[in-house]
């Protein structure tokens, strides 16, 4: 299949779905129906529906926005090619969710990346007391937290950056991009306890980085 045109001038019939198309689960069926049968209408208007919510998907992920419209076009082509391995209908949008969430991993792998930093240097230690060792201050800003300040978010991806690919990839999944636990085991292609597992490890990688970035170390989850 030919690379996709830019969706932003794409035109399309609305009366083949009316205004909404392609978001309540009801008309899915009816929907991948003409997908599958390459109605051209139907699929640019899918495309022109579904591109500004896929691009923003992938840029929680790649934080590019010419890396994100390259993913988001990788999804809607692998969408169309698979549309027939789809079998639930009404599972479309977590399914485009994991396509997009695949080709936003697939094109980060390809990046020069920092050296990563072992999961087990970072995790924190405790006293026999139970007590953190090392925590000295009281920073409030946790992952997975909305982060006000552009500058807290360049150093909170900075520090994902240095996360072994596992726990990163995880902590892209869970708490940048949004993926509920099932779904992220389903693209990382592991069990939902392992998701969490990694989840909570990777959480307190994280932490580690950033009270070293900030020199105020915070308390433990």
């Amino acid at each position: 299949m030919s690379r996709l045109s830019n969706p932003d001038r794409m035109r399309s019939d609305r009366r083949v779905f009316g205004d909404n198309c392609g978001r309540p689960h009801d008309d899915n069926a009816d929907l991948v129906r003409r997908l599958r049968d390459g109605d051209a209408a139907t699929i640019n208007r899918f495309v022109t529906d579904q591109w500004p919510r896929l691009v923003a998907l992938a840029r929680s992920i790649l934080h590019c926005e010419h890396d994100a419209s390259d993913a988001a076009q990788d999804a809607l082509i692998t969408a169309l090619k698979r549309i027939h391995d789809l079998k639930e209908p009404a599972a479309l949008e977590g399914w485009l969710n994991r396509i997009v969430a695949n080709a936003a991993l697939a094109r980060l792998r390809t990046r020069r990346r920092k050296r990563e930093r072992p999961i087990e240097d970072l995790l924190p230690t405790f006293y026999e007391d139970g007590h953190r060792i090392g925590h000295k201050g009281n920073w409030t800003v946790t992952p997975g937290t909305p982060l006000e300040s552009e500058e807290m978010r360049e150093l909170v991806r900075a520090c994902i950056d240095e996360l072994q690919d596992g726990y990163r990839k995880v902590i892209l999944l869970r708490d940048i991009m949004g993926l509920d636990t099932q779904h992220a085991a389903d693209v990382l292609g592991i069990a939902a306890n392992n998701v969490k597992v990694r989840l909570h490890r990777a959480r307190q990688a994280l932490r580690t980085l950033i009270e070293e970035r900030l020199e105020t170390p915070c308390p433990s989850p």
